[in-house]
């Protein structure tokens, strides 16, 4: 899987993570389990055996939840990270009804 530009990749940093520096984290961690989803659904797409497929789409979910805990962390850590969610998702919703 890609390492983005993860300046600590498998090496621990010599000092604690700063308040900032923690929240870039927990975006590169959102970032590669959605990354597996799309590698794991993509296998499961690929494969006509049913375990193989049954295997990957369960584990493709449970990075979906472990990105879902990432944005609940991320929400605590930042204070206003559902404030932008929330905004985006009424200009989709903008965008939707103007299609109607």
């Amino acid at each position: 899987m890609a390492e983005f530009v993860n300046p600590f990749s498998g090496v621990i940093p010599p000092r604690k993570l700063s308040q900032n520096e923690l929240v870039r984290a927990i975006r590169l961690n959102i970032a590669a389990e959605h990354e597996a989803v799309h590698l794991y659904m993509s296998h499961a797409d690929a494969t006509d055996n049913p375990l193989a497929k049954k295997v990957l789409i369960n584990i493709a979910n449970e990075e979906r939840q472990h990105a879902g805990e990432f944005a609940r962390l991320l929400e605590l850590l930042t204070g206003d990270e559902d404030e932008w969610l929330k905004k985006g998702a009424a200009e989709v919703d903008e965008m939707a009804e103007g299609l109607k």
